[in-house]
């Protein structure tokens, strides 16, 4: 058991040994300290600081010195190896509190900063020194950089030799001057400075990104999955594995870049928090020469921060209109505000959107300054910005071609139009597939393509005013210069003359050569006139590209024309015209009722007996001929007249026709449909259509139809039987139709009215007539029962449900204009029925089961016509 407890603790001690994954970055630099011991070498303290996580939960590798490799350039054995004990550690952090602009501040940016020096003395080479340390790995996750938990890293510096020029080894590196525990929020405007100074030298210092480099463990060393080799794997060094789009020179958004002059790294930090790893490489130039290259690696936190900045472009190019549009570069925190001023006499505007968008008219060209103010929290929190606005509109971009043949130079010509400034720049790419170098920037370029086919050209024009266009546009490259005829095969008659017609680009020639038949030889459109057929063949050279096409020309003395027999149809009908002709040209008349006179074979629709004539044309030569479209008017049918019936009612048709024969459609609802006067007995609104033939020429039926409508049923309703006391007044009220009359009138107030009120003493019945304007009616009555007492609510003691008479148990209002409530109750007390309308009842079950022989107690309460409440409770007992 101890040997297995032993044997764990190695694992687990060496795991933690390998993946030392806490280092965020590193910097490996010197300073030239004078002559050393011996003629001819340099003493230089050798620095490495190393940037450590402080929030890993492992504490890390904390070494208490670490090996240097020196090696001598261009040699891949190490020189020496120097022991570089750990001399200090500081820590930098972001502190949250010190911006209240930045909403969810990050409070993980912190770099535990450690160490290592040692003095060494070096010879004086030619060719200088390469001093490296390696380690494995990084952290876990970095956005940039594959698998980057395996992925090593190489720190290195470089001492000039005394190649460079005499004296150029008493050299020290650039110090770094800012502090790196910053704030970068996503998808926001940042600023990281790798500024340094050169106190030592006062040389010219040069930023630019590069590659960070792998090194150590799994991939590169002496040793297999170690943390720090020892000697360091020689050089060169290999960049680290890198995700897709991204590289050394863009670690971040493309929008970010380094200023080569003050070394501020700025732009659009990315969408994705977590981290990036990023190399500066510093040039040091000495009266000119590049001496040295300085490198610092680091990995940057982007976290989830939203910062308040107001971030435009340098400048703006307005060439489309004088309506501009703006907005701020990243979305600020909610509750921004943006104040624009732009820089004309407009006063300033406010925007509230998310990113400040905002549009604004100008009324004159110009290049404006735009400022833009963006606060939040009533002004506790504001930050401003400043930007050219050059609105010029009236700029675009256009060019033309000369020539299609890969065997020679194609021409470009520039024709961009600038209304304001003048055009100044040409950025041309011809989309030619075969070559990495098709581009150019002059106005009036040449291009000979390799290859044939559809090439894709783009110009993007710029102008003195700031502005730029792109126009692309597609050319056909061609192995001969293409021509263009209109027709290959043509007809002419003898006596007259024919122009042919070519386009393309170059030189035309005609054959035959005969000039008694063609005139012009050498122009796109010669004059021919053959006697006889004839193929006349032309040549197209562009500067030595030949193409060869022909056109025949066949000769005429006189004009084939036969047209269509002549022909009967239907009035208002039409009738198609043909002709067979070798015609190049047609004219038919009359033309009024013709679609289109110029047809061979127009569309006539006559509206009358017509004879048409066509005259067929080649050239001077002609020929005529006719055709005759007799009309004969269709079968005079007459339906009758549309009518109105009542619901079952019954019309009769009354048809008149012109013809030999006839019939209706449909026949369902017709009585004697042979006839012309049949009976129509329709439930429902039809068309019945009458069908006639005759024998005077129109093979086709004539029509006419007849709509029989039929009006909805009417269903009188004069509302249900009902009790009433003595001197109550009743308001009927009838439904059904428009119209209504009552009888007999006697207590009514009026007889001939939907709700006329009745006043009566003793039992009545109404009879109810409801009818329609075309008198479709129908009847209804209504019992009412007199009682000689107060209002009041009578319910019977006992029903039975399956007996013929007192089927439902139900209260018998009188005198009561509502039930506010009717109830029955079990002998437990429990709810077996309710209900607020007289009309209906209890039928004995509960839930859907029959209810057996028992007692019940109800409670009724209704309020009278006079308005005073009723209430009244009992007992019924259910018979069965």
């Amino acid at each position: 058991m101890k040997l297995c407890i032993s044997i764990l603790l190695v694992i687990l001690c060496g795991t933690n040994y390998i993946y030392a994954n806490h280092i965020r970055g590193g910097e490996l630099f010197y300073k030239y300290i004078g002559t050393g011991s011996g003629s001819g070498t340099s003493r230089y303290m050798l620095t490495l600081k190393l940037y450590i996580d402080c929030f890993q939960n492992n504490p890390g590798q904390n070494d208490p010195e670490e090996s240097f490799t020196i090696f001598k350039k261009g040699e891949s054995t190490p020189f020496t190896v120097a022991i570089a004990p750990k001399t200090r550690e500081e820590q930098i952090k972001y502190n949250p509190a010190s911006n209240p602009c930045i909403i969810n501040p990050p409070t993980d940016v912190c770099y535990n900063l450690r160490y290592y020096e040692i003095q060494v003395e070096l010879p004086d080479i030619p060719q200088g020194y390469i001093i490296s340390f390696q380690r494995c790995c990084r952290i876990d996750g970095i956005q940039n950089v594959e698998n980057s938990g395996r992925t090593g890293a190489t720190y290195l510096c470089e001492i000039p030799g005394t190649a460079v020029f005499a004296g150029a080894q008493k050299n020290s590196s650039p110090q770094m001057v800012a502090n790196d525990a910053v704030a970068i929020c996503m998808s926001s405007a940042f600023k990281f400075n790798f500024g340094a100074i050169d106190p030592a030298d006062n040389d010219s210092l040069s930023y630019q990104l590069c590659d960070a480099y792998d090194g150590a463990g799994e991939r590169q060393g002496t040793c297999v999955n170690c943390v720090t080799p020892n000697p360091a794997a020689a050089p060169p060094y290999y960049p680290v594995p890198y995700r897709g789009g991204f590289s050394g020179s863009a670690p971040m958004d493309l929008s970010a870049t380094i200023d080569p002059k003050t070394g501020i790294f700025s732009g659009i930090a990315p969408a994705n928090i977590g981290q990036y790893v990023l190399t500066v490489c510093i040039s040091e130039y000495r009266k000119g020469v590049l001496i040295n290259v300085h490198r610092k690696d680091i990995h940057i936190k982007v976290s989830d921060c939203i910062p308040l900045n107001a971030s435009l472009s340098p400048d703006y190019s307005f060439c489309d209109d004088f309506t501009v549009a703006l907005k701020n570069k990243q979305t600020n925190p909610p509750g921004s505000v943006y104040i624009w001023n732009f820089g004309d006499q407009a006063k300033s505007d406010t925007s509230f959107d998310p990113e400040g968008a905002i549009t604004h008219t100008y009324k004159d060209t110009g290049t404006y300054r735009i400022k833009l103010i963006v606060y939040l929290s009533a002004g506790q929190c504001i930050d401003s910005t400043t930007s050219l606005a050059k609105v010029y509109p009236g700029f675009r971009a256009g060019f033309t071609t000369n020539g299609t043949c890969i065997l020679n130079p194609v021409q470009f010509r520039d024709t961009s139009f600038a209304k304001y400034g003048s055009v100044i720049s040409w950025s041309w790419n011809f989309g030619d597939e075969t070559s990495g170098n098709d581009i150019a920037a002059t106005k009036t370029p040449q291009w000979k393509y390799n290859s044939a086919g559809i090439k894709l050209v783009q110009l993007i024009a710029g102008s003195s005013k700031g502005c730029l266009d792109t126009l692309t546009t597609l050319i056909d490259i061609n192995d001969k210069p293409p021509i263009q005829l209109p027709f290959r095969d043509t007809l002419i008659c003898n006596i007259d003359t024919l122009r042919l017609k070519a386009n393309g680009i170059g030189t035309f020639a005609w054959t035959p050569g005969n000039t008694s038949i063609i005139q012009q030889s050498d122009s796109p459109t010669p004059l021919v006139f053959p006697k006889n057929t004839t193929v006349f063949y032309v040549e197209l050279n562009q500067q030595g590209c030949i193409n060869r096409d022909s056109i025949k020309v066949r000769v005429t003395d006189h004009v084939a024309l036969k047209v269509s027999r002549d022909t009967t149809i239907c009035l208002t009908d039409g009738a198609q015209l043909h002709a067979e002709t070798d015609g190049l040209r047609y004219e038919w008349t009359p033309a009024a009722t013709l679609n289109d006179s110029a047809l061979s074979d127009p569309f006539a629709t006559p509206t009358a007996t017509t004879t048409y004539t066509i005259v067929s044309h080649i050239g001077n030569c002609f020929a005529s001929d006719h055709v005759t479209v007799k009309t004969v008017p269709y079968p005079f049918a007459n339906a009758g007249t549309d009518t109105i019936i009542c619901y079952r009612d019954t019309a009769t048709l009354k048809a008149a026709i012109d013809g030999i024969s006839f019939s209706w459609s449909p026949v369902t609802t017709l009585i004697n449909a042979q006839t012309l006067s049949p009976l129509a007995h329709p439930l429902k609104t039809t068309p019945y259509v009458l069908s006639v033939l005759d024998n005077k020429g129109c093979p086709k039926p004539g029509f006419d139809t007849v709509v029989v409508t039929v009006h909805p049923p009417v269903i009188a309703f004069a509302g249900n039987d009902t009790s009433i006391v003595t001197n109550q007044p009743l308001q009927l009220n009838a439904s059904g139709a428009e119209l209504y009359q009552w009888s007999p009138p006697i207590g009514l107030s009026n007889p001939n009215i939907q709700s006329p009120i009745a006043n009566i003493s003793q039992n009545m019945t109404y009879v109810l007539k409801a009818y329609t304007p075309e008198n479709c009616f129908d009847y209804d009555t209504i019992h009412i029962k007199v009682f000689g007492t107060l209002p009041d609510i009578f319910v019977p003691n006992a029903f039975t449900p399956e007996g013929s008479a007192n089927k439902l148990f139900r209260p018998i209002p009188v005198g009561i204009r509502n039930i506010d409530f009717f109830r029955v109750y079990n002998r437990w007390g429990q709810l077996v029925y309710s209900n607020t309308d007289s009309g209906k009842g209890w039928d004995g079950t509960i839930n859907g089961k029959l209810q057996g022989p028992d007692t019940f107690v109800w409670m009724v309460r209704g309020t009278s016509y006079t308005g005073s409440i009723i209430t009244k409770k009992g007992t019924v007992i259910l018979i069965r």
